[in-house]
C-alpha cells in the first residue's frame, strides 16, 4: 500500500515510527498490527527496512513456535478423547474429539497464514484496537503512520479504553466536545476501500461490507491523538469520525457511516491549525458523492 500512495499521493512510509511498533511488539506481543501494513516490508531497499523485516520474522518465528506447541497439545488431546471413544461411547469424550478437531483446524489454518506471505484480500481489514497505517503530516511532509485503531485522548488515564469501549469512532456531533483536544489539531486520513458494520438481522448480529459504487478508493477523516506516560511506551491511537449514514446504509440496518472526504480536501484536512472550525466542518460535509452496495460479510 505505501508504494501506491507514493506514486498517488506524494505520501512516505514513516519508517521509525514502524520500526519503533514493530520492536516494541517483541517485548509486548499482545500487541496487534494488521497484515496490510507488513506488507510495506517485505521487499527491504535499505537497512532500516531490513532491521524492520527481521522484527516481523522474528515475531512470526515465536508465534509459530507457539502455535504448535498449542496444536500438538490439542493432536494429544484428540487421541486420547477418540481412545475413550473406542473404550465406551460416552457424550463428554464425543465433545472432547469435537472441540480438538475444531481447535486444529483453527490451529492449522493460523499456522498456514501465518508462514504465507502472499497478500490478501482480508488483509487491509482492521478491527479496534488493531494497527495500521494512516495519513497525516508531520513537518509538512505527508507521512503513513502506523496508529491503533482505538483513540486514547492525550492527558487521560489509561482506565479510559475500558470506560469508553467505542473510541475508534468519533462522532461528529461530539468533535468540539469531547473530542475538542484532538479536533482542529490533530488530523488524519485512513484509505479504504470497503468498510464493515454489524447490523441486527432476525434476531442475530451480522457482519455487512458496504463498498462505494462505483468502486473508487476512499478518503475517511480522522482524528489521532499522542498518548504519553512516564511509565509507559507512547501510544499512537486514531478514530475514524462517523455521522448520520446515507439512505442506503440506514436502509440496511446501521445508524452511522464514516465520512469519504472529497480528495481536493485531503491537504486542508492535514492541516488543521490552517483553518476555522467553520472551514472544517464544510469540508466534513462536501464528502465525496457515492452509493454504498452491502453483502454480508464472509
Amino acid at each position: 500500500m505505501a508504494r501506491k500512495l507514493r506514486r498517488q499521493l506524494g505520501i512516505r512510509l514513516d519508517f521509525d515510527e514502524a520500526e519503533k511498533l514493530f520492536f516494541r511488539r517483541l517485548q509486548d506481543p499482545s500487541l496487534v498490527i494488521s497484515r496490510g501494513f507488513e506488507n510495506n516490508f517485505f521487499e527491504p531497499a535499505s537497512d532500516q527496512e531490513r532491521r524492520i523485516l527481521g522484527a516481523i520474522e522474528e515475531h512470526r518465528s515465536r508465534t509459530a513456535t507457539k502455535l504448535e506447541k498449542d496444536l500438538f497439545s490439542q493432536k494429544t488431546r484428540l487421541v486420547n478423547a477418540e481412545r475413550s471413544l473406542k473404550e465406551k461411547e460416552t457424550k463428554k469424550a464425543r465433545e472432547e474429539v469435537r472441540i480438538a478437531s475444531s481447535k486444529i483446524a483453527s490451529l492449522t489454518a493460523k499456522l498456514a497464514d501465518l508462514r504465507s506471505n502472499d497478500a490478501g484480500a482480508e488483509d487491509d481489514r482492521i478491527f479496534p484496537m488493531v494497527y495500521s497505517g494512516v495519513i497525516l503530516k508531520q513537518r509538512g511532509e505527508n507521512l503513513l503512520t502506523p496508529m491503533r485503531y482505538f483513540c486514547r485522548p492525550a492527558g487521560k488515564p489509561s482506565s479510559y479504553d475500558r470506560q469508553f469501549p467505542g473510541l475508534y469512532n468519533a462522532r461528529r456531533d461530539n468533535l468540539e466536545k469531547f473530542w475538542s483536544e484532538q479536533f482542529g489539531k490533530h488530523h488524519a486520513l485512513m484509505v479504504v476501500e470497503s468498510f464493515y458494520e454489524n447490523v441486527r438481522r432476525q434476531e442475530r448480529n451480522v457482519v455487512l461490507q458496504f463498498s462505494p459504487q462505483p468502486p473508487q478508493t476512499m478518503l475517511i477523516a480522522c482524528l489521532y491523538s499522542r498518548w504519553t506516560d512516564p511509565n509507559e511506551a507512547d501510544l499512537l491511537g486514531f478514530a475514524a469520525i462517523t455521522d448520520e449514514p446515507p439512505a442506503e446504509v440506514a436502509a440496511a440496518g446501521h445508524d452511522r457511516c464514516i465520512i469519504n472526504l472529497r480528495p481536493e480536501h485531503a491537504e486542508a484536512w492535514l492541516s488543521p491549525q490552517e483553518h476555522s472550525t467553520e472551514e472544517l466542518q464544510a469540508i466534513l460535509s462536501d464528502r465525496a458523492v457515492a452509493t454504498y452496495e452491502h453483502a454480508q460479510a464472509a
